[in-house]
């Protein structure tokens, strides 16, 4: 067997390897798998989750910690800016969701988590998110922070090789991670994520534990 051919079914191997490791691993972490009360977008849980200490770089420049979620509550999405399709439809169905939980007068703190580093700068982020709604922020860091708040939050990633050094994709859970006032882990909201059910759910949620934030 030639070698480049011998190259080319290593290659197929490892990715095909390592895209199993990710189905595995969101199967592991799916939300709807946990127990909690359903909701008609996904899952609350019936005990939130601790958010641990962690430093990221938001897009005002300043330290995006966990205090960012103190008094109010929050949508993570996981995502990056150079996603070509899940990330902006994602953004753009939460702007909508946020429009109308502003109609009865409840607001939602929403923040693209970015899983891309090495591309998305503070400056990348903000271009990003306000493009979409101004009140909307971004935040990243160091993979090992990363990693960190993926394994208590339930959420991952990985990056994926593409044409060039520079053209690489990261595939990442597409789940909404719902943060409580108290800097908890309350539920996840999981695909196919519709527009009226998702508002319809966290105007309940909200609503149910103290109103607006």
């Amino acid at each position: 067997m030639s070698k480049p051919l011998t190259a080319l079914i290593l290659g197929t191997v490892a990715a095909v390897a390592a895209v199993a490791g990710l189905v595995v691993a969101n199967f592991v972490f799916k939300p709807d798998r946990m127990p909690g009360t359903q909701i008609a977008s996904g899952t609350l849980l019936p005990a939130p989750r601790a958010i641990p200490e962690f430093t990221l770089q938001g897009t005002d420049g300043q330290p995006f910690t966990r205090s960012r979620f103190d008094g109010k509550w929050s949508v993570i999405f996981v995502g990056f800016t150079h996603c070509p399709d899940i990330c902006p439809n994602t953004m753009g169905l939460l702007k909508s969701v946020r429009a109308k939980l502003a109609e009865s007068g409840q607001s939602l703190q929403v923040v693209l988590l970015s899983v891309d580093p090495e591309r998305d700068t503070p400056e990348t982020l903000k271009q990003y998110v306000t493009y979409f709604d101004p009140s909307f922020l971004g935040a990243t860091g160091p993979n090992t922070e990363l990693d960190k708040l993926g394994a208590a939050m339930g959420f991952v990633y990985m990056k994926s090789p593409g044409a060039t050094p520079e053209t690489y994709n990261v595939d990442h859970s597409s789940a909404l991670i719902l943060v409580n006032p108290q800097a908890q882990v309350a539920g996840y909201f999981t695909p196919p994520l519709r527009l009226e059910p998702l508002v319809t759910d966290l105007r309940n949620v909200v609503g149910k534990n103290g109103g607006p934030a």
